[in-house]
C-alpha cells in the first residue's frame, strides 16, 4: 500500500476523531470508533443507492418504479456509475481499516466447520480462539473486495462501453449483475445476522460499544484482550448471579403464600 494513502487514511482517521467520540458506560466496551462508523455508513449508503438505481436499469417493471427516485430515467443512468464509483472508495478506505483483523486464520477455518452450530445457536458462547471478527464476518469481507473490485472493473467497461468491443461489453454486463445479486444476497444475511440473530450487535455500529456480556459471548478472544479477564469464567459467573436472582425472587413471591397459610 503507497504511503501517500496511508496518510491520508490516517488524516481522515484524525479528523474523525476530533468530530466526535464515542461514551462507553460501565459494563460496556468499545466495538468500533466514529471512524470505522463513519466509513461503513457511507459504504452501506452507497451500496443502497448503487443497488437501487442499478435494479431501476435492470428490469423494465422495476423502470416505471424506482427512476422516479432519482428524477426520471436519464439521471438514473447517469448517476447510478457515480453510485457505484462512490461504494468503491468509501469501501477501500473501510479496506484499509479492517484488513489487519480480517486476514484469514486457523481459528476460522475451525469455524467455519461448525458454522450449522452457529446459525442453531447451539452453543451458548463462541469458541475461545473467535477473536474481533468470526469466520463467517471475514468471509463476508472477502466477497465484497471480490466484489467490488468486480463492480469497479465491468462498470468501467460498462460506462465507455462506445470504445470497448461489444463482446466485452456483454460479459461485463453478466460479471456485473452476478456481482450485485452475490452482494445482495450477502447484505440480506448481514442485516439478519446484525439485528434478529445476534441482539445487541446492532449498536455497534449506532454508538459504537457492545456488553460485555456480548462481547465474551460472541468474540471470546478480544473480549480477553481488551479487559484481560477469562470470558468463560465471567460467562459462568454471570451464570451463577443470574440463577441466584431467580431463586431469590421466587422465595420472596413465595413468602406471602406461607404467611397466608400460617
Amino acid at each position: 500500500m503507497s504511503t501517500s494513502v496511508e496518510r491520508f487514511d490516517e488524516r481522515a482517521r484524525r479528523k474523525a476523531y476530533r468530530v466526535g467520540h464515542t461514551r462507553v458506560h460501565r459494563g460496556e466496551l468499545l466495538r468500533h470508533p466514529v471512524y470505522t462508523r463513519a466509513l461503513h455508513w457511507l459504504v452501506a449508503i452507497a451500496f443502497g443507492l448503487s443497488l437501487l438505481s442499478g435494479f431501476a436499469l435492470y428490469s423494465p417493471w422495476l423502470f416505471r418504479f424506482l427512476t422516479p427516485i432519482f428524477g426520471g430515467g436519464p439521471m438514473t443512468r447517469l448517476l447510478h456509475p457515480w453510485f457505484g464509483l462512490s461504494f468503491d472508495v468509501f469501501f477501500f478506505f473501510q479496506f484499509l481499516n479492517w484488513l489487519g483483523p480480517m486476514v484469514w486464520t486457523g481459528a476460522d477455518t475451525r469455524w467455519l466447520k461448525r458454522i450449522k452450530a452457529y446459525m442453531t445457536n447451539e452453543d451458548k458462547i463462541e469458541p475461545e480462539a473467535v477473536g474481533f471478527f468470526n469466520g463467517g464476518q471475514k468471509l463476508y469481507f472477502w466477497t465484497i473486495v471480490l466484489s467490488g473490485v468486480l463492480f469497479l472493473v465491468t462498470g468501467l467497461l460498462l460506462w465507455f462501453d462506445h470504445i470497448v468491443p461489444r463482446w466485452i461489453v456483454a460479459v461485463s454486463y453478466l460479471i456485473h449483475d452476478l456481482a450485485a445479486l452475490l452482494m445482495l444476497a450477502g447484505f440480506i444475511v448481514h442485516i439478519y445476522e446484525g439485528t434478529a440473530a445476534m441482539p445487541g450487535t446492532f449498536r455497534a455500529m449506532a454508538d459504537g460499544t457492545v456488553t460485555e456480556k456480548w462481547a465474551w459471548t460472541q468474540h471470546p478472544a478480544w473480549y480477553r484482550a481488551v479487559t484481560g479477564r477469562d470470558p468463560r469464567k465471567d460467562y459462568e459467573r454471570e451464570g451463577r448471579g443470574r440463577r441466584a436472582r431467580e431463586q431469590a425472587k421466587d422465595e420472596w413471591e413465595k413468602e406471602p403464600d406461607d404467611r397466608e397459610r400460617s
